[in-house]
């Protein structure tokens, strides 16, 4: 290895391990407190939520009762999921999905003033109803909370209402049904706290558990479909977002799971706020307010859905056709909330239909992504073939494209007619070698998306004690301190199977003229780019390492293929050389 190869990878090793050490402690977000739900006992109190202390008591007052009511649990449990509730508020504090061989938290990060699927009486600076609720235990799979307020009508008259909340579940659906009814007395004018009545939000955070800091490869997305296509946001901690247009469902999902609220009447609903706020800890809220407009009638009940799972299409799009789920709706659209490639999703599909395929056969999804990758690389050879060819060709008349360039550079159109003529003559196409790039790019992106988002690799297995969750990082040793670069506590084997596979295929594609700057730059790209992925791809899942890492393997096969292809093609070149200087010109007689 000559002397500036050395210090192109010492150097682009310096610059990329300083960068990444001021973006991590320099620049990294702050993280927020969370408390599980084993906490719940003893809940601290929140300070961050975005709400007043306290409701505006000379509008609504709670109404005493003689009997005294304490906070009590109860859980509803089905096939599906398990919730436990708390009759302040009628809220949730815990709610577990039975998921494979584990159980996803979706209601993380709760408090005594920020509990999931809890109301605030006004906008989303109220805080949530805190008082205890009456309960009443409707069957296996419905609970119901109520409670008694007093308020004032805009004419000074007093009147009474009652507040209920009635969660409806099936025993093998993941969606929910939660009535809020206002039921008030014959003096009731409504319900108007400024222009709004009240506002229901979602959890404060779903599950599972991640540290931004460490985990790049999870997210939240906020989301609402509206006007027959999905907005999303990505908030960083401490921001929040106003929606203001009319939706039909809006939430908030992580790679894996979301909570998609639908209001049944949603022309009675207001903004939508997407709150994600400053972390104080290793875990941020990330929670969806949904506000409710004013009410004048005497009585009205409204109707949500929300949906609580994992995001797989096969799900989510039961909800699309009223016979293919329990509650007979039709027409949500909730398997738009899914990550998809967005132009390329048609590609995404067709390779998670050949991926599920391959599958049926070999019941192992490591092995799948190992065959589909193989298999892909087979297709595109003989594209890759060609625009190799197309590399050798262009050297060839590289020359005679020079003379032209400098003898018609002050004559565009003459230049590009002579090109052109040049072309033609030797039969070289100068597109013919971006087009297997044109057709790798695209397949690059959807199998990115697909093999960093596809559900069923949460969990499964490909080698036991190395890779058993091709979701995850590969882990080979767990230290007890954390390594700088926010590259958390795992010692990892495939990162750096892959930094040595990128680094092998650099080195024999690197085979070119080298001399002067460009070969410098050349060489800092080459040794700069794989050192930088091994870094960025540190903690990625398993199945995209596999595949970025197969790729690379048969990369290097190809190109050693393609290197003899080409040496052979010289030496016919040469050959047919030769043999033009040794064709015989016969002298003009004088």
């Amino acid at each position: 290895m000559d002397k500036n190869t050395v210090w192109a990878i010492v150097l682009s090793t310096i610059v990329i391990v300083v960068f990444m050490f001021i973006q991590m402690n320099f620049f990294a977000p702050t993280p927020t407190a969370s408390t599980t739900t084993e906490q719940v006992a003893a809940l601290p109190e929140e300070t961050t939520i975005v709400a007043t202390e306290q409701n505006d008591k000379d509008l609504i007052q709670y109404v005493p009762t003689e009997e005294v009511l304490e906070e009590e649990h109860f859980v509803i449990e089905t096939e599906k999921i398990k919730v436990t509730f708390t009759n302040r508020g009628g809220d949730i504090i815990s709610y577990e999905l039975k998921e494979k061989s584990d159980v996803v938290q979706m209601a993380e990060n709760i408090t005594a003033t920020n509990r999931a699927f809890s109301i605030a009486l006004g906008g989303t600076d109220a805080a949530i109803i805190n008082d205890v609720f009456n309960v009443k235990q409707i069957d296996d799979y419905s609970i119901g909370f109520y409670r008694t307020f007093a308020t004032k009508n805009p004419d000074g008259t007093e009147a009474t209402f009652v507040l209920a909340k009635q969660y409806t579940f099936k025993p093998d659906d993941y969606m929910f049904r939660l009535d809020v009814t206002i039921d008030g007395d014959e003096n009731f004018r409504g319900l108007a706290i400024g222009n709004t009545a009240y506002n229901l939000r979602t959890s404060p955070q779903i599950g599972p558990k991640y540290n931004p800091k460490n985990d790049k490869y999870e997210y939240r997305t906020f989301m609402s479909y509206s006007n027959d296509k999905k907005k999303k946001a990505r908030l960083n901690p401490g921001q929040t977002r106003v929606f203001d247009k009319p939706y039909t469902w809006t939430g908030v999902a992580g790679k894996y799971f979301e909570i998609i609220g639908i209001p049944l009447h949603h022309e009675a609903m207001q903004d939508v706020l997407y709150y994600c706020p400053t972390m104080t800890d290793e875990h941020s809220d990330a929670q969806v307010f949904m506000t409710r407009a004013a009410i004048s009638a005497n009585q009205t009940n409204d109707v949500y859905y929300f949906y609580v799972g994992p995001r797989t299409e096969q799900v989510l799009k039961t909800y699309n056709h009223a016979s293919d789920n329990s509650w007979s709706l039709s027409g949500l659209k909730l398997n738009e909330s899914l990550e998809s490639s967005g132009i390329l999703s048609w590609l995404e599909i067709f390779l998670k239909w050949c991926l599920e395929l391959i599958n049926k056969v070999i019941r192992n999804w490591g092995v799948d992504i190992i065959i589909l990758t193989i298999l892909i690389k087979i297709l595109l050879f003989p594209l890759t073939k060609k625009s190799t060819l197309s590399t050798l060709k262009m050297q060839e008349v590289q020359p005679r494209m020079q003379e032209i360039q400098q003898k018609y550079k002050d004559q565009p159109d003459k230049m590009n007619m002579e090109m052109a003529k040049l072309y033609k003559e030797t039969g070289f196409n100068p597109m013919s070698g971006c087009l297997p790039l044109l057709i790798q790019f695209p397949l690059i992106f959807a199998m990115y998306n697909l093999f960093n988002n596809y559900f069923e690799f949460r969990g499964a297995e490909f080698i036991p004690g190395w890779i058993p969750d091709l979701s995850r990082g590969d882990s080979v040793y767990t230290l007890g301190f954390n390594l700088p670069l926010g590259m958390g506590n795992q010692i990892r084997l495939l990162p750096v199977i892959y930094l040595v596979s990128q680094l092998i295929f650099s080195k024999i594609t690197g085979t070119g003229s080298t001399a002067g700057s460009n070969g410098t730059q050349m060489k800092i790209m080459m040794y700069a780019m794989p050192i930088f992925f091994f870094f960025a791809f540190y903690n990625a899942p398993s199945g995209l390492l596999i595949y970025w890492t197969v790729s690379n393997v048969l990369q290097l096969f190809q190109q050693m293929i393609l290197n003899r292809v080409m040496k052979a093609k010289r030496a016919e070149m040469e050959k047919n050389k030769e043999e033009e200087k040794k064709v015989f010109v016969p002298r003009k007689k004088k």
